[in-house]
């Protein structure tokens, strides 16, 4: 009876064994697949997205842009303006302020796709670039978080309490209350200019709020 019992346990023993050879090799096959694909997607996918991305940032300096004739004129008034010439040694490029911040992806490359074709259209059709209509449309386009990837501590003014003072009304604006920093923060980059001007050598700014 002990050896009948013996050999039931044995051969339970193997079965449970056996099925849990079958199951892990079954479970290790269908993950495996699974992290096979993934790590092939992630071979082909990084470089591609890397290419794209360095190539949208790469096409976004300004020498980039003042390779067609339409731009020039802009990046022209860009370099004699307060944006390349102060006292902080600090630039802001044409992506600084006319494309969303590169870490918002999605957006960057949308924005950047959308300007591309247009200007790309422009350039090589006879549609006249009007330059006033698009200086326009870029100020109606600019959000206050174009501004503030740059200027972001813009309430410790202590020498002018009215900048502190307007800075926040824009912050902590109330509903209905909005306001956007380009609403004071006007015509300042590209306009002609003949000589360079430095931000630490000109009269104070004032905005053009109240």
């Amino acid at each position: 009876m002990a050896t009948l019992l013996n050999k039931l346990i044995e051969i339970t023993t193997k079965l449970k064994s056996n099925a849990e050879k079958v199951f892990a090799s079954r479970f290790g096959r269908k993950y495996l697949k699974g992290i096979i694909f993934v790590t092939i997607g992630i071979i082909i996918a990084f470089p591609i997205f890397s290419i794209t991305y360095f190539t949208m940032v790469r096409t976004s300096t300004p020498q980039f842009c003042a390779s067609c004739h339409e731009i020039q004129p802009a990046v022209d008034s860009w370099r004699t303006s307060t944006h390349v010439n102060n006292a902080h040694g600090f630039v802001a490029d044409c992506m600084d302020c006319h494309l969303p911040a590169p870490q918002d992806t999605f957006n960057f490359f949308y924005a950047k796709t959308v300007h591309g074709l247009k200007d790309i259209i422009v350039h090589f059709s006879w549609i006249d670039y009007d330059r006033e209509k698009n200086r326009q449309a870029a100020y109606a386009s600019f959000k206050n978080q174009q501004c503030q990837k740059c200027h972001r501590n813009i309430l410790n003014i202590p020498d002018k309490r009215g900048a502190m003072l307007a800075h926040r009304s824009v912050l902590f604006a109330l509903p209905g209350y909005e306001k956007r920093c380009v609403d004071c923060h006007r015509d300042l980059v590209h306009n002609q200019s003949q000589y360079y001007k430095y931000v630490q050598y000109s009269e104070s700014y004032r905005g053009l709020g109240p």
